[in-house]
């Protein structure tokens, strides 16, 4: 026998926010219901049935091939039919539903649709991720937790979708999202385990970094500008979801830092809607990158980037130059399966010119001034960071071959996940050895150069996601990230 809520009838909406309030509504009281069922199996009440309640459903239909007239490269239903998605975490993406619902009734009227899908919700993503749960109360029942509710099923947890290899029936429905509630779910519970923050905390403009020296510096210049009252960001969040608010509300600080630092730390500058800055030292090689950004992508940022070090592969290159990738060799193999290597991974011109104003602007340089420290050029990514130990032939040709001027660990990997899931991409590494030169970093060396650099090289990737967060979504958003037949949300 089911156990279930008494199912909601579907009701459409013209108004973004009411239909916001309605997903709401079915999430909030089918995870309630959830929760009742497991807090009552503690107390031993063990139910007559299987409990489940499902993720609530958004439809929208279109029944015309007209165009529209706008310049977002999102929001557009391609075909006629019906298009649906189940979604979660409402409170955490009110926002973004209001804006993506806003855009579709624009675009096309008609209306929102919102009601119970037929996918459960997992008692493992009905439940707070901090959640108290009585563990020894539940194993004294000796009852398997699968045999009363439902555990997440993977058949519903992939990326078929944003990897453009799902075939949906001709007329639909089609997909109106990337990512299905259970994956998005998947990477909120992830994200919190990898970085040691809440998903809730993370920012639209995100950077990544391979080396600790950027986070060091981050924090100290963002609790400076919580000290100093900086008027964009309301407060700091560090693992642990330790809080430095900004002095213009107090300055409190909240929060105990983790036992243990997570695998791969984050950082918050809060600003207002989002529009703050994250950080994340993903550490090294490309299964992190693929990783880390396999679960922020289903917080739909407006732009990330690389900022990191890498080895400079031209003799004209001194240490602490700057490269501006424009083109990347993919020898990372961790995304081959998803995006094939057949696929190009373009520089997007929005985020290559927020760079490039970044340097000029933090170095006060400009036109060939500015070239002398940085070159724009192609890099190369590789999975083996030990590959000077290899025979060196067959690596240095290929190299040559692809013009590139700098190798390092993670960078095209980050570009590709980037234009895999739609998210505006960019690069902009610091060049902290030569070893084809046998320039190599040496101690005494390493610190004098990291001490000088990092902060001008943190400076510049501040600087260059403000550029991006003051741009127009339609120009960031950039159509080279969509294909023909696209999801119509962002």
């Amino acid at each position: 026998m089911m156990i279930s809520p008494p199912r909601l009838e579907t009701k459409s909406f013209t108004d973004p926010q009411e239909a916001w309030e309605q997903i709401a509504v079915i999430y909030r009281r089918n995870c309630d219901f959830i929760r009742g069922h497991l807090q009552g199996l503690t107390r031993g009440e063990v139910p007559e049935g299987r409990v489940r309640a499902c993720y609530p459903q958004v439809e929208v239909r279109s029944t015309s091939y007209s165009k529209h007239e706008s310049t977002l490269p999102y929001g557009y239903l391609h075909t006629p039919g019906i298009y649906r998605t189940t979604v979660t975490a409402p409170d955490l993406f009110k926002t973004y539903f209001e804006e993506q619902f806003t855009v579709l009734l624009r675009n096309h009227g008609g209306t929102i649709d919102v009601g119970e899908s037929e996918t459960p919700i997992p008692l493992h993503f009905a439940l707070p991720p901090h959640e108290h749960v009585d563990g020894a109360a539940l194993n004294a029942l000796n009852i398997p937790l699968r045999d009363v509710f439902d555990a997440p099923d993977l058949t519903n947890t992939d990326d078929e979708i944003a990897n453009g290899t799902y075939v949906p029936p001709r007329g639909g429905p089609y997909p109106l999202s990337a990512f299905t509630a259970p994956r998005v779910d998947y990477s909120l519970f992830r994200l919190a385990h990898y970085t040691g923050t809440a998903a809730e905390h993370f920012q639209n403009f995100v950077i990544f970094t391979n080396y600790q020296f950027y986070i060091d510096e981050f924090c100290r210049v963002a609790k400076s500008w919580m000290n100093e009252g900086h008027g964009h960001y309301k407060r700091f969040i560090e693992p642990g979801n330790v809080a430095t608010d900004n002095m213009l509300t107090g300055g409190a600080v909240t929060g105990s830092p983790p036992p243990r630092s997570p695998q791969m730390p984050a950082y918050h500058l809060v600003g207002d809607r989002g529009r703050g800055i994250t950080m994340v030292n993903i550490g090294v090689g490309p299964s992190n990158a693929k990783t880390i950004t396999d679960h922020i992508a289903v917080l739909r940022p407006h732009a990330w980037i690389m900022l990191g070090h890498c080895a400079g592969l031209r003799n004209s290159q001194e240490l602490g130059d700057y490269v501006l990738a424009h083109a990347y060799v993919r020898e990372d193999h961790v995304l081959d399966a998803d995006l094939p290597l057949t696929v190009p991974v373009p520089a997007l011109a929005e985020v290559q010119v927020a760079l490039e104003q970044a340097v000029e602007e933090i170095t006060q340089t400009e036109g060939i001034e500015t070239k002398k420290i940085m070159r724009t050029g192609t890099v190369a990514t590789f999975d083996n960071r030990n590959w000077e130990l290899r025979d060196q032939t067959e690596i240095v040709r290929q190299l040559s071959q692809s013009r590139a001027v700098a190798l390092d660990m993670e960078s095209a990997t980050i570009a590709a996940n980037g234009f895999r899931f739609r998210v505006p991409y960019g690069t902009l590494l610091c060049v902290s050895d030569k070893p084809l030169h046998g320039e190599l970093k040496l101690p005494g060396m390493a610190s004098d150069f990291y001490r000088t650099q990092v902060n001008r090289h943190l400076q510049i990737g501040l600087r260059a996601m403000e550029i991006l967060r003051d741009q127009p979504a339609e120009r960031l958003h950039s159509r080279k990230l969509r294909s023909f037949a696209e999801t119509a949300f962002q």
